[in-house]
Parts: C-alpha cells; structure tokens; sequence
C-alpha cells in the first residue's frame, strides 16, 4: 500500500509524535494551520469518514475518547477544534482517515 499515513504508522517516515498506542497515532502536522496542530490517525487503514461503517466506527470513538488527552499533552490548554476531511472536493490531501487538532491560540472563525 502506498499511504503516506500507513508509512508513517509502520515507523518508514518519521514523524514528531505526541501520542501513540496500539490502536492510534497522533503527530504534528508538518504544514500547521494553527500555533498547534496534531493530526490523529487510526493505525487501522480507514480511506476517508465515507468509508466508516459498524465494523470500523469503534476506531473513531476511540480516537474522540483520546482527543482531549492528545490536546493536552500536545499544550492545548483553552480550547481546541477537531476537524476532518473526506474525499477530493473536502481537500483530503491523504486518503487515509485523520482528524486535525487545532488550538494552542484564538483560532479564526474559519479554518480550511
């Protein structure tokens, strides 16, 4: 498979983690949006959130379990918005599923 995301879950491309387990992986984002921006990946390949279903939504749940504890350990400490992306005209840029954290600072009404 040639997902950017698997690669940097299977430890082939490095990246600045803040969080990890066995089911997730959270990073930097490399090309930040806000004063803090993490990116969470379930470590399951999930294309996009049009690909979430009853046998993979348990990854999700879990990933919004740990969302508050990822903003935390990542500084976020006021606030913090959760966004995600799904399929070509949203701007997926990767197509495996991941939520961006955003906070650390006043963020702008809207934020792409």
């Amino acid at each position: 498979m040639d997902c950017l995301f698997c690669k940097i879950v299977n430890g082939q491309i490095p990246s600045n983690k803040v969080y990890e387990d066995e089911r997730i992986l959270a990073f930097y984002d490399i090309n930040p949006e806000a004063k803090i921006h993490v990116l969470v990946v379930p470590k399951a390949h999930i294309e996009s959130a049009s690909e979430i279903n009853q046998t993979n939504s348990n990854e999700v749940a879990y990933i919004f379990e740990k969302i508050p504890q990822i903003a935390s350990l990542a500084g976020i400490t006021n606030g913090f918005r959760v966004i995600t992306n799904s399929g070509l005209d949203s701007c997926q840029s990767v197509m495996h599923l991941h939520f961006h954290i955003l906070g650390g600072e006043k963020l702008p009404e809207h934020i792409r």
